[in-house]
C-alpha cells in the first residue's frame, strides 16, 4: 500500500496553496485546515460539505468526524451523481444549503467527490457572499490529477461544456490515494486519460513510465510506485503550468489537450454516454492526428502510435461513439470557450513533453481526421 506523503505548492500570487498527497489523509482534513498558528479556516467556523450519495456513504462520516474534532460546525449538501447534474439547478441547491445553515464570509465549503462535485462546489463558493473559502478533497483519479487544482470552477450550459464559471482557487487540495480503492474501474481509466495528457504535453518521463507499465486499465494492477509517479508528476505539471498562467491567458491553454473535440463529444452525447476522460481520450487521438497531418512540428506517426498504445492499454475509446454527426461536432467546436475571434483554438503536440496552441486548423482538416476515427 502506498505510504509516501508529498506536498506540492501551487505558487499563485496572493492565492498560493498546498496540494497534499497523503495516504489516509482524509482523517487529518480538520487538523490540517485548523493548523495552529496559521489556520486555513479558523476553528469554530461553519463548514458545508458538498458530496454525492455514493461518495458520501463511503467517506462522508470520516470527513465530518475529522472536521468536527477540529472544532468546526459541519453541515452537508448531497447532490445527485453525474455530469448531467452539473448545472445551475445544482448550484442553487448548494446556495440554498448555505443560506439555511447561515454560512458567513468566514465559513468554507468542502468538495468531497469527483470533478463534477469539485467544479460545482468551487463555483458555489466563488459566488456565495461574493466568495468564501473552498477546500477540494477529490475522490476520483481524474479530479486528483486535474479538476481539483487550478481554480477553474463552473457548470455546463445546455449548449456547451463549462461555459458558466469563475476562477476561484482552493485553500487546500487533499488527495488521499486510498479512496481510489473504491473507485469504479471505468472512472479510474478516465483519470488515466488525464495522466497520459500530462505526459504528452509536459512530462516525457511520465509518459515513459506509463509505457513501461504492464497494465493501466485497473487500479489493482497499478503498482504503488507507479501510482505515486502518476499523482506526483501530474499534480506537479499542473502546478507548474497554472502558477505561470492563472487565468489561461497563455501557456495554461495547453492543459486543454484533447478537450476541444472531447468537450464537443461530451455535449453532443448528453453527458451520459461517455465520461469526461473517455471524451478526452478521443480528443487526444484527433489532436495527435491533426498535428501529424499539419507536419509543422516534430510530432510524427510514431508519436501518434505511442499515444494510441497507451490509450488502448488503458482500454479507453479511440474512436468517435456510434451515431455522432461530424458536422454537429464542427458546429459545437465553434461554441467552445477557447474560440477566439471566431477561430477554434486547438492544442496540438509539438513533440513528447511539449505542446502548442494554434487557430490554423481548417474545418476540412478537422473533418478529415474526424472521419478517420469514426466507429467502424
Amino acid at each position: 500500500m502506498m505510504t509516501t506523503k508529498t506536498t506540492i505548492r501551487v505558487n499563485i500570487p496572493q492565492d498560493a496553496y498546498d496540494v497534499r498527497i497523503a495516504p489516509g489523509g482524509l482523517d487529518y482534513l480538520g487538523a490540517w485546515l485548523s493548523a495552529e498558528g496559521t489556520p486555513l479556516v479558523k476553528p469554530g467556523q461553519k463548514v458545508l460539505v458538498v458530496s454525492n450519495p455514493v461518495v458520501f456513504e463511503l467517506y462522508g462520516e470520516r470527513a465530518i468526524a475529522s472536521l468536527t474534532q477540529a472544532g468546526y460546525q459541519v453541515c452537508q449538501c448531497i447532490l445527485p451523481a453525474g455530469e448531467q447534474y452539473k448545472n445551475m439547478a445544482s448550484i442553487e441547491k448548494i446556495h440554498d444549503a448555505a443560506y439555511e445553515n447561515r454560512l458567513e464570509r468566514s465559513s468554507a465549503m468542502v468538495a468531497l467527490g469527483g470533478g463534477v462535485i469539485g467544479d460545482m462546489t468551487g463555483f458555489a463558493a466563488a459566488t456565495w457572499l461574493r466568495g468564501i473559502a473552498v477546500v477540494q478533497v477529490p475522490t476520483s483519479l481524474l479530479a486528483m490529477v486535474d479538476a481539483s487544482m487550478g481554480g477553474k470552477t463552473g457548470v455546463n450550459h445546455p449548449k456547451g461544456k463549462n461555459l458558466i464559471g469563475a476562477f476561484h482557487q482552493p485553500r487546500m487540495v487533499l488527495i488521499d490515494p486510498q479512496v481510489l480503492e473504491t473507485l469504479p474501474v471505468r472512472e479510474f481509466r478516465a483519470g488515466v486519460a488525464e495522466v497520459i495528457k500530462y505526459g504528452v504535453i509536459w512530462d516525457e518521463p511520465l509518459f515513459e513510465a506509463l509505457e513501461a507499465a504492464n497494465r493501466l486499465d485497473d487500479f489493482t494492477e497499478v503498482s504503488d510506485d507507479l501510482l505515486q509517479t502518476m499523482l506526483k508528476h501530474s499534480c506537479q505539471a499542473k502546478a507548474d503550468v497554472v502558477s505561470q498562467d492563472v487565468k489561461e491567458a497563455g501557456i495554461r491553454a495547453i492543459l486543454n489537450y484533447g478537450h476541444t473535440v472531447g468537450h464537443a463529444v461530451e455535449s453532443l452525447t448528453g453527458y451520459s454516454k461517455i465520461n469526461h476522460g473517455e471524451a478526452v481520450a478521443i480528443g487526444m487521438v484527433a489532436a495527435a492526428r491533426i498535428a501529424e497531418a499539419m507536419n509543422e512540428s516534430d510530432w510524427d506517426g510514431a508519436a501518434t502510435a505511442r499515444q494510441q498504445v497507451l490509450l488502448e492499454k488503458t482500454q479507453l475509446p479511440t474512436q468517435l461513439p456510434d451515431g455522432i454527426n461530424i458536422d454537429e461536432i464542427l458546429v459545437a467546436l465553434k461554441s467552445d470557450k477557447k474560440v477566439s475571434e471566431g477561430k477554434v483554438r486547438f492544442v496540438l503536440p509539438k513533440k513528447l513533453g511539449e505542446a502548442f496552441v494554434t487557430d490554423q486548423v481548417s474545418d476540412e482538416g478537422a473533418r478529415r481526421v474526424l472521419k478517420a476515427i469514426v466507429t467502424e
